[in-house]
This record gives structure tokens, C-alpha cells and sequence, in this order.
């Protein structure tokens, strides 16, 4: 797969349960590739079965990175995966293999194909602190319109909603006398980037997905929830309130019994896939391979005439 002018990165995304790890692990040993993680969860340690983590034999047939990374109390922001899944794409490339990015996470596949840039403006905690209380005493409403008196570049692309948001949005102008949005911006990456989408008409999706569930009630899902929170991880963690894993937790202090907890698993993850497909509208020359009617074999050829 040589490139005439910029190295390759092969993206394969999709929903949860498409189908995303077996054909990444065909079309590596087809290509000569390595899998670089785009997975949100799949980079924290012991959280195996929730995440669908590819299994150690998986692991076997090609080599991964950004897997198991951090541990459930360690947060990974955007900026730093993004500063990590270069240096992975990069190692490769000086082994002249083909790396694949490969997950369903699109906040993580945009900062890397798109290469968005973040404000260097790193947390004020006494100035958050300040915020906060300002949000609990007056509201977003009052902190929004003073976003819009001292940044209002940014207020007027801000999600309004967001408490956090419009908090770090005066955090950056009050730290750094600067405009988020001013601050932001994108710089692609010298590749050659191919993205290729993975989709299942959505009820043949969803079937896929109430069938994993059951798969990972059946591999230990209760018992590896109450491993984290036997080691001490708070579940109010993010890591720990994700999903299938916040639902075993309830079902563990007695909220739900298992199966309304299992039930509400498939629910959750139904409306995580629409939340999926809204994103993944925010990345441009993405196409799609409906994997009930194509396979390896069309997607192998469309590969190959990408390269040319």
C-alpha cells in the first residue's frame, strides 16, 4: 500500500457491535497493518468485557496501541490522545507498516484525521471554583451572558446547555484574555487519510447489540464491575459511570434486579448508537460499507484502488 506522497492511515469506524474488530484484524493481516485504538473506554485497564475489548487472542493477530493505558481514576483528554495516536501512527510508519485507527469514538478519530487543536489554556482550579459557585447561585443563564459581554465569538457557537462548556469558555477568555474559538482550529496531518465506515441496517444492529449483551453478562460482566469497585474506584468516575457499567453497578446496590438492569443495557446502548451516527456526520469523505451486504473482499478492492 505505498503512498507516492504522504504515508497511509487506513480509519475504520462504526457503531458499537458493527463489526469493527474482526474485519480490522482481516485487512491488517491482509495489509501488513497495526491498530491504533479510538475507543473512549478501551484505554482503561480492567475494563475488558464492558468495553468489548479485543480479547489477548485477538491482540495476537496484529499489534495494538492505546488499549489499556490508563486506569479508571486517570482521565485522558482529547489533546493527549491526540498527541499519542501520532506517535503510534508515526512508530509505524518508520516500520513501514500500514496503521489502521480503528474504534467509535468520533471526538477521537476527528482530532486525529482532522487534527483539531485545542486552547492552551490549562485548567484554573480556583477560578473553576469561583464559576461553580456562581453556576449553583445564579444559573447558566447569568454566566452565559457574561460569556457573551467578554468572548462573543465563542457565545455565539457555544452550546448554551452546557454548564461545563460555557464555564471552561470564560475560563479561557479570564486565564488567557483570549476567544476559544480564536484559539481553536485544525491542522490535518501529512497523510494519506481513507476513511471507511461500517453500518448494519439498524434493526439487524440492534439484534447484534442485545446479542452482545448477553455475551457479556455471560463472560463476567457483574464479577468484573465488582473487581473495580472492590479495588476503589469511585462510581462516580466517568470511566465507571459509563455505560453497561453504571447499570451492573445499580443492579450490585440493589436498584435494579439483573435482568432490568441487562434490559436497560440494551436500551442505553440503542440510543448510544443514534448518538454514534450524529457525530460521525461531523467527518467528512467517510464511505460507507453496509457489512450485511458487503465484506472483506469489496472493501479489500476499494482499499486497493485508494492507494493508486
Amino acid at each position: 500500500m505505498a503512498i507516492q506522497h504522504f504515508p497511509p492511515l487506513i480509519v475504520l469506524l462504526g457503531p458499537t457491535a458493527v463489526g469493527k474488530t474482526e474485519l480490522s484484524l482481516e485487512l491488517c493481516e491482509r495489509f501488513g497493518g497495526e491498530i491504533v485504538g479510538a475507543d473512549s473506554r478501551q484505554i482503561y485497564r480492567g475494563m475488558d468485557i464492558g468495553t468489548a475489548k479485543p480479547t489477548p487472542a485477538e491482540r495476537r493477530r496484529a499489534p495494538h496501541y492505546l488499549i489499556d493505558i490508563r486506569n479508571p481514576d486517570e482521565p485522558l483528554s482529547a489533546a493527549e490522545y491526540q498527541a499519542l495516536a501520532y506517535q503510534a501512527i508515526d512508530a509505524i510508519h518508520h516500520r513501514r507498516g500500514v496503521p489502521f485507527l480503528v474504534g467509535g469514538t468520533a471526538l477521537y478519530i476527528r482530532a486525529v484525521t482532522q487534527g483539531l487543536r485545542w486552547p492552551d489554556a490549562p485548567p484554573n482550579p480556583a477560578l473553576r471554583a469561583t464559576l461553580e459557585a456562581d453556576l449553583a447561585r445564579d444559573g447558566v443563564d447569568a454566566l452565559f451572558t457574561r460569556l457573551q459581554q467578554l468572548d462573543p465569538a465563542t457565545a455565539r457557537v457555544i452550546d448554551t446547555r452546557n454548564p461545563r462548556r460555557v464555564i471552561r469558555a470564560l475560563e479561557i477568555i479570564l486565564t488567557t484574555g483570549r476567544s476559544k474559538v480564536e484559539l481553536e482550529g485544525a491542522t490535518p496531518p501529512p497523510y494519506h487519510t481513507v476513511l471507511i465506515g461500517l453500518d448494519r441496517p439498524r434493526a439487524a444492529l440492534y439484534a447484534r447489540i442485545d446479542q452482545r449483551v448477553a455475551a457479556m453478562i455471560e463472560q463476567g460482566l457483574v464479577d468484573e464491575t465488582r473487581r473495580l469497585m472492590a479495588a476503589g474506584y469511585d462510581p462516580r468516575l466517568p470511566a465507571m459511570s459509563s455505560l453497561g457499567y453504571r447499570e451492573i453497578i445499580a443492579y450490585l446496590a440493589g436498584e435494579l434486579t439483573l435482568d432490568a438492569a441487562v434490559a436497560k443495557i440494551k436500551t442505553e446502548t440503542h440510543r448510544y448508537v443514534r448518538y454514534q451516527y450524529t457525530a460521525f456526520r461531523k467527518l467528512a469523505n467517510v464511505h460507507w460499507f453496509d457489512l450485511e451486504q458487503t465484506g472483506m473482499t469489496e472493501i479489500e478492492t476499494f482499499l486497493l484502488s485508494s492507494q493508486r
